[in-house]
């Protein structure tokens, strides 16, 4: 388990490190991808001749039947299959993946290069690109996001190990420890997303990896140990700026065995470039360059409210809100007409200033958990909070259980407490809806604090504690069959058969089985020739009009665009949105078809998003 996390954070640090030196060298395509992982696999080979390494687990029958046939690790294999089952079976079809993660990749390698973008939506410049990284010789060298599921199963799989790593390393017993590793992995934002080609999950092992290599570098005094620390510190970052809070655990992990950094100064200064090229830090320092600040936050548009002491509770009521959701919830929508009727105005026009999207300001449920907003979830959320109420009752109301009576103790309960630390700082910045999901990486490691006390060693042995858990796997594998990204049964058949199904579950099935090649009616009326589209667009799936892959190339049309330009550019047609001109361009859609010369070929109807319905968008031709 270790070697394999090993090789993995070294593997996705090498990729980032791959991604930035093709750019450089304006080689960031199929040959230069396959040149690459050439030398990689090669110094792989070296490696584990050198140190005799088994660089995967070898497999025995016996042992593996020995292992899944205890309930806990087979409830968790069969949530692993399904996982995978779905992310086989069904396209990419997450949100931000299709709109903003993948089309990045496809503009890069395009220009053989990274670069930044010219478009009006900014998330396709300013948003880390860890996973962009490790995804991008998938779609160089197989010209599809088929097997882009791939690498968040991986993730999906490291997470038993390395939170029973992580917990026992900070106190919690071992039997507990053993029941929750495979308990934590079903929240909704992990096992969603992991069929998914969604973010979040990709950072959760890394956040746990930095901390588990942290402590195993504490005891074995172990440069390898010290390095993966950084590096998995490194990748965690370039998951998702949201886990920059996190960097606070790692730096207490990693602070006993600072030494280190000197035993090897020149393997360590190598193995800080590779850190730096793989984190955050290149793309924070081009957002300071092209957009003026580091966190690209300006290029978004909304000015950042400054009122952290109101967003702290109101995040957190939020987390419970998502968290305590059921799976399905169909009075969602009387639950949010009710907030509405029961938060004062004064405090309602407080929260809607506090914070960017209404639906955060307006604690909004959902009908059902997807993976675009599901947190921990409401199986393991409950789980452990009757396990908290247990555990106190049993304690005399101490459920904390602090050890600060040496100076080992006190640090490692200020490590148990750091990330709980970094939360109270996301939550007084973030001002976004699905801060549940965002929390993916954070879930994990905010357990220990809890888990520590003694008295959970004899919770799990009871009889109707078991039983609660196997009611969230229970949960959970309904969750999976059902979710509309990735639906277990033939859903559409039975949908069809039943007359009495709402409307809105029929629509929600259809655009997220339609989502993957949404412009797929638009694409129909293009001509055949067409190479190069235009696009007037901000926030839709853009990934679509790219299939198949290296058939067609996209060029954003922005407000200052001009009609010479474009033709420049190689562009004679340009697929718009009408609703775009109402925020982003002066003047109605009519003048600038004038100030463009160009005439409407087709208006086609277009539903992308099961919230908002058609949207009628227009093929124009530049004359």
């Amino acid at each position: 388990m270790p070697t394999a996390v090993l090789i993995w954070i070294w593997f996705c640090a090498y990729l980032n490190c791959a991604g930035w030196a093709l750019s450089a060298i304006h080689q960031l395509n199929a040959c230069g991808y396959v040149v690459a992982l050439a030398l990689w696999f090669g110094a792989l080979f070296v490696w584990r001749k050198k140190t005799s390494k088994q660089i995967f687990p070898q497999f025995h029958c016996r042992k593996f039947r020995r292992r899944f046939r205890r309930p806990f690790p087979l409830a968790f294999l069969i949530l692993a299959a399904m996982a995978f089952l779905g992310g086989a079976i069904y396209a990419p079809n997450n949100y931000d993946g299709l709109t903003y993660r993948v089309p990045r990749i496809l503009h890069w390698l395009a220009a053989d290069q990274w670069n930044w973008i010219h478009t009006i939506f900014p998330r396709v410049n300013q948003r880390a690109c860890g996973i962009e990284w490790i995804s991008a010789p998938l779609i160089a060298l197989t010209k599809s996001d088929r097997l882009l599921f791939l690498i968040n199963i991986v993730s999906f799989l490291f997470l038993p190990g390395l939170i029973f790593s992580v917990f026992t390393k900070l106190g919690v017993r071992s039997r507990v420890a053993w029941h929750w590793m495979w308990i934590v992995p079903t929240g909704y934002c992990f096992l969603l997303q992991a069929g998914s080609i969604g973010n979040d999950l990709f950072g959760a092992p890394f956040a746990l990896a930095a901390v588990d290599f942290a402590l195993r570098a504490k005891i074995s005094k172990s440069p390898r140990d010290f390095f993966a620390s950084i590096l998995a510190a490194s990748l965690m970052t370039s998951a998702k700026t949201s886990d920059l809070p996190l960097l606070l655990p790692w730096a207490i992990a990693i602070l006993p065995s600072l030494k280190l950094f000197f035993r090897q100064p020149l393997a360590t200064a190598a193995v800080c470039i590779i850190a730096i090229f793989a984190s955050f830090l290149p793309t924070a320092a081009l957002n300071a360059h092209f957009c003026g600040d580091w966190t690209g936050w300006k290029a978004e548009g909304a000015p950042q409210k400054n009122a952290p002491l109101l967003r702290v509770p109101a995040n957190a009521l939020l987390i419970t809100v998502q968290n305590l959701t059921p799976p399905v919830f169909p009075i969602a929508n009387k639950w949010n007409n009710a907030v509405q009727q029961i938060v004062p105005s004064g405090l309602n026009r407080r929260l809607h200033e506090a914070v960017v999207e209404p639906e955060a300001a307006e604690f909004h449920a959902e009908e059902m958990q997807v993976e675009e907003a599901a947190g921990l979830g409401f199986g393991v959320s409950v789980l452990f909070l009757i396990s908290i109420a247990v555990t106190m009752g049993k304690r005399g109301g101490k459920f904390l259980d602090f050890r600060s009576y040496s100076p080992d103790a006190a640090w490692q309960s200020a490590l148990r407490f750091a990330p709980w630390i970094s939360l109270a700082a996301l939550l007084s910045q973030s001002e976004v809806y699905p801060i549940g999901r965002i929390l993916a990486p954070y879930y994990a490691l905010l357990f220990p604090l809890f888990l520590a006390n003694p008295a959970h060693g004899q919770l799990v042995k009871k009889c109707w504690w078991r039983a609660l858990s196997f009611v969230v796997f229970i949960i959970a594998a309904g969750l999976l069959i059902v979710s509309p990204a990735r639906p277990l049964f033939p859903v559409q058949t039975i949908l069809a058969k039943i007359k009495n199904v709402p409307s809105r579950a029929r629509e929600v099935y259809s655009v997220y089985a339609a989502r993957n090649d949404a412009f797929a009616p638009a694409k129909e009326i293009f001509p055949p020739d067409l190479k190069i589209l235009g696009l007037v667009t901000y926030d839709d799936p853009e990934t679509s009009l790219w299939r198949p892959f290296g058939s067609r190339r996209i060029e954003y049309v922005c407000p200052g665009d001009t009609a010479a330009g474009l033709k420049a550019r190689g562009v004679g047609f340009i697929l718009v949105k009408n609703e775009a001109f109402e925020d982003w361009f002066n003047g109605s859609f009519d003048d600038w078809l004038k100030r463009m010369n160009a005439q409407v070929v087709q208006k086609i109807p277009l539903t992308l998003r099961a919230s908002q319905g058609p949207v009628d968008w227009y093929l124009v031709k530049l004359n």
